[in-house]
């Protein structure tokens, strides 16, 4: 395990005010050892994903958009999400809870067809990178962000939160990294603003290994609420 990771699961188990918010999300860098699939064991001992139907490879639009602010609004007041909609990719998820193993990895979806949010991260549409995220397929069948690789630069995602408001974020831009190059600052980072990550596996899926080598990362921010 890289130091980076090292860092991310011993800074996981510090308390989330103490953390910031961004931090407290980078425990979550450790789930992109393996995207959560029922059978072989990937590094930290995390589940991987079964063979199923890839998304197009994810497109690094770094050079074209940077994260920031929405023009509507910075930030909302926490409140715990409860379900993800994401119109250009027909997704309509309702929200698990994913907390920490006893050894600080960040625990996945136990449904495939439902996204979770990261508790221990910023509640999404409050200020900070919150962090959502779903299987890409599993034992062979597509799962809830099976086509999240193919999101563009403008497109929308709405979470609908436990105190009837609604985040409604706007993608700045979709990234794949290998996860043993993971940039977990990048990510995982401190914001002034209301951030979202969705995180899945990417790349070509490994047979033998049962195993995806990379991760797609959607990096968005809040532009509306309602």
């Amino acid at each position: 395990m890289s130091a980076p990771t090292r860092a991310a699961a011993t800074t996981g188990r510090r308390s989330r005010r103490a953390l910031g918010g961004g931090l407290a999300a980078a425990v979550a860098a450790v789930l992109l050892a393996g995207c959560g699939g029922p059978d072989a064991a990937p590094p930290r001992s995390l589940p991987a994903e079964q063979p199923g139907q890839g998304g197009h490879a994810a497109h690094d639009e770094a050079s074209a958009a940077t994260d920031g602010p929405g023009a509507a609004t910075a930030s909302m007041p926490a409140s715990d999400p409860v379900r993800l909609s994401i119109p250009a990719l027909k997704v309509s998820s309702t929200l698990e809870t994913l907390g920490q193993h006893p050894d600080g990895t960040m625990e996945t979806p136990r449904d495939p067809a439902k996204a979770g949010w990261y508790r221990p991260g910023p509640t999404p549409g409050a200020r900070g990178p919150a962090v959502i995220a779903g299987h890409v397929t599993w034992n062979g069948t597509p799962s809830v962000f099976q086509k999240l690789s193919s999101m563009k630069r403008g497109d929308t995602i709405e979470v609908a939160r436990k105190d009837g408001s609604t985040a409604k974020f706007t993608v700045d831009r979709v990234a794949q990294y290998p996860k043993n190059k993971f940039p977990t600052v990048e990510v995982y980072q401190n914001l002034d603003h209301a951030g979202l990550r969705l995180i899945t596996c990417g790349g070509d899926y490994d047979q033998g290994k049962h195993y995806y080598p990379d991760n797609v990362v959607v990096f968005a921010s809040l532009t509306g609420k309602a």
